[in-house]
């Protein structure tokens, strides 16, 4: 017998309406699933594929430091001047080229003729060798550090310079450095515009045995 106060509790009744929708979102919901399941663990190459791009989607998170991809970018950038200073050293010689050197389309000796514009002494071939302007430096004003740069004998490149900027106009020389004629350094191969002769290519000892010769690196190589 129940007390006094105490209440019957009654269970909790859905209409008819009510339950079968919810009978049927819960099928929705179960038959949705199943089919995904489905999709994923199908037999052969695909189903690999899809659980490979399933997992795939999930974040993964990046490995690659600021600092690395900085360092990345440096490189690229000494590679990329390493190989426009090489290209640049290579049109100095092909400039040095258009003049024929050493053969009989060689361009004559001259302080006062030009050719193409530039000046067909030494000083003026080697300005129209570095693309420099018209009608060219002569060998004092090469020798600035404007045009130039000193360097040792042993750290010539293709395309440096050896000069003489002593002396008076009749003196004073220059050639472009191409290669060393041996691995001891005894001679080198340079093109120049050479008196009572014109454009030449030959080797050369200029400031191996002569001390008033000096290497010079142009700024723009």
């Amino acid at each position: 017998m129940k007390g006094k106060h105490s209440k019957s509790r009654r269970p909790l009744r859905l209409n008819p309406g009510a339950t079968g929708a919810l009978v049927g979102l819960a099928f929705v919901g179960v038959a949705a699933t199943t089919a995904a399941h489905a999709s994923i663990l199908s037999s052969g190459s695909d189903g690999g594929d899809k659980v490979t791009a399933a997992v795939a989607t999930l974040p993964v998170k990046r490995t690659h430091s600021k600092k690395a991809a900085h360092a990345s970018s440096d490189s690229r950038a000494d590679a990329k001047a390493s190989d426009d200073s090489g290209s640049s050293r290579s049109k100095v010689i092909a400039r040095a080229k258009t003049w024929h050197p050493h053969t009989d389309q060689r361009v004559p000796y001259s302080q006062t003729s030009t050719h193409n514009g530039y000046r067909t002494d030494c000083s003026g071939f080697v300005s129209m060798a570095l693309g420099l302007s018209k009608p060219g430096l002569n060998t004092v004003g090469l020798a600035a550090s404007r045009y130039t740069e000193r360097i040792k004998m042993s750290e010539l490149k293709k395309g440096d310079l050896v000069m003489d900027a002593l002396g008076t106009n009749t003196t004073r020389h220059v050639v472009i450095f191409e290669k060393w004629t041996d691995s001891k350094h005894t001679s080198y191969w340079a093109y120049e515009q050479r008196g009572h002769y014109g454009t030449d290519h030959r080797t050369r000892d200029y400031g191996l045995s002569d001390s008033e010769y000096k290497a010079y690196r142009p700024t723009n190589l």
